[in-house]
């Protein structure tokens, strides 16, 4: 069998990692990794490769930034001579960038099986870019393997048949279990004893200078008791750069961080403030306090059992909750069933006898 892998973005190598690990293990087993370079900076693509122990890939397509109808118009372009010339049994594609639904699109007008890593999972929040993502992938792929039983339940209601989906767990624990015992040689040296980790990245957080500089500015008060640590994806830095904002002490802002050093840092963090899916996921794992500056999450299991809370735009809901960890009335939650580092396993089986 020959599997075709795409993977654009960093939230898709940590997912990949596992699975072609996992296949690799099995015998008669071809595998061709595709990395569309919709992240190309070298923090936010190369350095995770090495970090992850992914193969280098066959295909870079070196498709960069861009409208999202001019990546995915690109990607799409750049990809299809290639599955045309490889000829996979089956691609599979992970999460909900562009990469995923570009890739989709051009198996299924090529009648290539597409098998969907992180199906089924719902915002019912058609704004978010990502959300329209999930849900034209969903109903191309004739393989679907969820990482919680809320995805099931979505892909029932929206009609894909019964036998399609594999509640398999989540394959981003499946990496974060693999590499914890590393993170701690990871971590900076001479970090306060607690703080807040941040992450901001998501157009409804960064775009709008005005709620930007609100947000900064209850993080800024937040820091005058906790110190923040907010290692800054590059868009967002343009954005703050445009506020003319400055950091302090006690609002430090870094250069984006590897897989280990970001997973060493969350790790330690008393409480970690982000908009960011997997990030809600991997604190629920580790049991850090988790504030979603998020209206809705498409990852419900992380709200519903594990440490997440969704804060939206109130900033002062923000800061209450922020108190409320530091007075030791953090929310406690436990590990959603089969986030058990086994997840690609099951995946790699079900392709097998799926043929």
């Amino acid at each position: 069998m020959h599997f075709l892998h795409v993977v654009g973005a960093r939230p898709n190598f940590m997912k990949v990692a596992p699975v072609t690990r996992a296949l690799a293990a099995r015998q008669r087993v071809r595998q061709t990794l595709v990395h569309t370079g919709q992240h190309y900076d070298q923090n936010m693509s190369d350095v995770f490769f090495r970090e992850l122990e992914i193969p280098e890939p066959d295909f870079n397509l070196a498709v960069g930034s861009g409208t999202h109808a001019e990546q995915t118009g690109q990607i799409m372009l750049r990809f299809e001579p290639v599955v045309v010339e490889q000829k996979p049994d089956r691609v599979l594609v992970y999460g909900d960038v562009n990469s995923t639904i570009a890739a989709a699109l051009v198996c299924a007008k090529l009648q290539i099986p597409v098998a969907h890593v992180e199906a089924g999972l719902r915002s019912f929040d058609r704004s978010m870019p990502e959300e329209i993502n999930r849900l034209l992938t969903d109903q191309l792929a004739d393989l679907l393997f969820t990482p919680s039983p809320d995805g099931d339940r979505n892909l029932l209601r929206e009609g894909v048949p019964r036998e399609r989906i594999h509640f398999v767990g989540n394959v981003m624990v499946d990496t974060l279990v693999r590499l914890l015992p590393k993170a701690a040689a990871a971590l900076p040296a001479g970090l306060p004893e607690h703080y807040a980790l941040v992450t901001l990245h998501r157009p409804s957080n960064v775009d709008d200078l005005s709620g930007l500089k609100s947000l900064l500015d209850a993080l800024a008060g937040i820091g005058a008791t906790l110190p923040i640590i907010f290692p800054v994806h590059p868009r967002t830095r343009q954005k703050i750069g445009e506020l003319g904002f400055s950091h302090s002490e006690s609002l430090q802002l870094w250069e984006p961080q590897s897989y280990l050093q970001f997973l060493a840092l969350q790790q330690k963090a008393t409480v970690v403030i982000t908009d960011s899916g997997g990030i809600q996921e991997e604190t629920t794992f580790l049991g850090v306090p988790c504030l979603t500056l998020r209206d809705t999450t498409e990852r419900p299991v992380t709200v519903e059992v594990g440490t997440n809370v969704i804060i939206g735009r109130d900033m002062n809901l923000l800061v209450r909750e922020v108190k409320a960890v530091l007075n030791g009335k953090r929310k406690n939650g436990r590990i959603p069933p089969l986030w058990d580092g086994r997840a690609a396993e099951r995946i790699a089986r079900i392709l097998e006898e799926t043929g």
